[in-house]
Formats: structure tokens, sequence, C-alpha cells
């Protein structure tokens, strides 16, 4: 059977462990997988580099994407995913603190499937969190098993 995980790209300590919270709530932790900059998010996603023993073909349900990342940014990352024939239908969530119209336009253009902007207080991002773990581990068919 298929493991079901989320990647979370997070570079932020403070909401890396926020979100790990929040899906603590719903027992999704152990489903979770995180890596901190673009590059790092790349590497895992095709198994290269420091993933490189890790099989490729395992996708996560969903990456859960920031946009302000190190090294390379969240669109230039949604941008390869979707290059790339193994990970173009890979369901993207774009989880950043980005309102910028530009940037919603953006993430929708280069093919993210949704995009929610991190509320600034502890309890609505948890529930936001958990809805999305909820959705994406449990309801959402995907087309890559």
């Amino acid at each position: 059977m298929r493991k079901k995980y989320i990647l979370l790209v997070e570079d932020n300590p403070d909401d890396e462990e926020l979100t790990i919270r929040a899906l603590r709530k719903n027992n999704l932790v152990n489903n979770v997988e995180v890596v901190r900059d673009g590059v790092e998010a790349l590497d895992f996603l095709f198994g290269e580099g420091q993933y490189a023993d890790r099989d490729s073909r395992e996708t996560p349900e969903v990456v859960l994407l920031d946009l302000k990342l190190p090294k390379l940014n969240g669109l230039e990352v949604l941008e390869r995913i979707r290059a790339n024939a193994p990970t173009r239908l890979l369901p993207v969530v774009v989880l950043t603190s980005s309102s910028e119209e530009e940037d919603i336009i953006a993430s929708f253009t280069l093919g993210a499937n949704s995009y929610v902007r991190k509320p600034v207080n502890f309890t609505s991002f948890s529930e936001a969190v958990q809805h999305l773990g909820l959705y994406w581990l449990l309801l959402n068919e995907s087309p890559l098993r």
C-alpha cells in the first residue's frame, strides 16, 4: 500500500512548528516530510542530491509550498514541478503569508491547485492546516496512484 504523506516546504521554523502542531491535532503528523528551501524540495521530489536514495516514484499526496524560500522561491519550485512529467499532476497548495495579487495570479498561472494565505493568529492557522491535511490525505482522489 502506498504511503500517504504531505510534503511541507517551509523555511520558517515557527511556521513549520505551527503546521506540525496543527496536523498533530488530527493525527496526521506522521505523514509529513519537511524540506526547508526550494532546492531541497526539488531534490526530494526528484530523488537527487541528499535524497538520491529516495524512491522518487513515492510522491506526496500534496505539497504545501511557501513562496518566500531561500535558494529557489516557491514559484520557481512550482514551475519545475509542472514542467516534469512524473510530478506534473502532483497537487500543490501554496501556503504563504503573501496576499499580493501578483503572487496569487502567478501561482495559479503556474499550476497551483490552491492558494491559502497563512492566517495571522494560531487558532485560525491551525484550523486552516487541519482542513488542508484532512482534505488532501483523506478526501481527495489523486491521479498519481
